[in-house]
């Protein structure tokens, strides 16, 4: 009967020796072998496992098995697609041989390759070998570049351009790694920090999902999101918090809005006479429920156009 050669395949974005109870069993049960060495081969001594580094290659695992008659392979992180191919062939042409067989000691988890963002601005925030650009960066120097990513993923979306939409996305999460990189170093805090409390203000503000609060419609959800957030920031005015930075229509809209859901009232027109007629316009859009920025950047887009057709 022909032995076996079992093909371990873990994540390399895991913990070394985060692996499968039936990983283990199979680790301990027989020999494994690898090309390198790594935290997950010392895991695995550590654990008890005989773990020999030898050269990756077809015959010297032949070898091993003639001597063992099972055995396992250890895959590097990219899975040595090449052994595995250059194996299963040879086993093809000679099935007395051996069975390959392919066993996932670990996987990634969703959002894995997070981890590995991660790890690449670590590369290249080193102090001696990382990107000086990079290093040389604030957040207050970073800020218009978070605008602009923003803006570029906003024109895919309107775009309807799903493959820049998936770029841009990137391109702002650069931005969120990026900025939390640098506040290892001033802050204090890590990426990991921002994660939870995003985690933690997730479920604190949706309880008909994580709670036991009854909604009867997404009016409600909307409702109970404000409803905690006000508790939550403690803020004095209703307008406490508005984003100060955005494009003036925008902020007009949102400070217009603020007023409206807190049933306030007030007597104000602005005293230059160009903003005052601004300000009646976003108003006047904001009481027949329209968007006046985006009004307004139809328009300009619509000249942009006009203009290139003149040229």
């Amino acid at each position: 009967m022909p032995g076996s050669v079992i093909l371990l395949v873990t994540s390399p974005r895991l913990p070394a020796g985060v692996l499968t109870a039936e990983a283990w069993d199979v680790v301990r049960a027989h020999p494994v072998y690898v090309g390198a060495a790594s935290p997950q081969v010392d895991a695995l001594r550590a654990a008890g496992a005989t773990v020999t580094v030898v050269d990756p290659t077809v015959e010297v695992l032949l070898d091993a098995l003639s001597e063992h008659g099972t055995i396992v392979w250890l895959a590097a992180p990219d899975g040595d697609e090449e052994l595995a191919r250059s194996l299963g062939l040879r086993l093809a042409r000679e099935p007395g041989l051996a069975v390959l067989e392919l066993l996932y000691g670990s996987w990634d988890p969703p959002g894995a390759r997070v981890l590995d963002a991660v790890t690449v601005m670590d590369r290249l925030m080193h102090p001696e070998t990382g990107d000086a650009w990079k290093r040389a960066q604030t957040h207050e120097s970073l800020a218009p570049f978070l605008l602009e990513e923003a803006y570029e993923l906003y024109d895919a979306i309107r775009d309807a351009d799903l493959e820049a939409v998936r770029e841009e996305l990137g391109d702002v999460l650069l931005q969120v790694v990026l900025h939390a990189r640098l506040a290892e170093e001033t802050a204090g805090f890590t990426l990991d920090d921002v994660a939870g409390d995003l985690v933690e203000k997730l479920i604190r503000r949706n309880p008909h999902v994580f709670a036991d609060t009854e909604v009867g419609g997404i009016d409600d959800i909307i409702a109970n999101w404000e409803q905690i957030k006000q508790a939550e920031k403690g803020r004095a005015s209703a307008v406490d918090g508005v984003a100060l930075s955005q494009p003036a229509l925008a902020l007009t809209a949102k400070l217009l809005h603020r007023v409206a859901r807190a049933g306030l009232t007030v007597d104000f027109t602005p005293a230059d006479p160009l903003g005052a007629a601004l300000f009646a316009l976003v108003v006047e859009a904001h009481r027949t429920g329209r968007d006046a920025e985006a009004a307004l950047r139809t328009a300009a887009l619509s000249y942009l156009d006009a203009v290139r057709r003149a040229e």
